[in-house]
């Protein structure tokens, strides 16, 4: 593994490490650093061991702001992990209303998945959220 930077940033040498790194800052809702790295030339929907993007952990977290600025910079908000999971479900499943709202206006399909979005929000009785 490489020598981190300042502030525990990778110096780019091994390329898992730093795409570790991303998936931690995605995952804590580290948008500016995390946009700076998308900009500079870091996959917007690069994947996990898990199929999750940072799409997918910021929005399972409620990083609203994070998952703006994903989708702004071309994240998929219908891609969906090695389970089937899609980034709305996992907004929906949280409660995260706002990220739900930004994943719709994204264009996130409620009916895609397993479960999807809106088979997660009958699950919980958090239909609401879909509107």
């Amino acid at each position: 593994m490489s020598d981190p930077l300042p502030d525990g940033v990778p110096d780019g040498s091994d390329p898992a490490a730093l795409a570790q790194w991303l998936f931690d800052r995605a995952r804590a809702g580290d948008t500016a650093r995390v946009a700076a790295y998308v900009d500079a030339g870091a996959p917007v929907d690069m994947a996990n061991e898990n199929g999750d993007t940072m799409l997918m952990l910021a929005a399972y977290r409620g990083h609203a702001e994070t998952v703006r600025a994903l989708v702004e910079r071309g994240a998929d908000p219908g891609r969906a992990n090695d389970r089937g999971q899609t980034p709305l479900a996992g907004a929906v499943f949280k409660g995260e209303a706002e990220v739900v709202q930004v994943l719709l206006e994204a264009g996130a399909d409620p009916d895609a998945g397993t479960p999807s979005a809106r088979e997660t929000a009958r699950m919980f009785g958090t239909g609401e959220l879909l509107g």
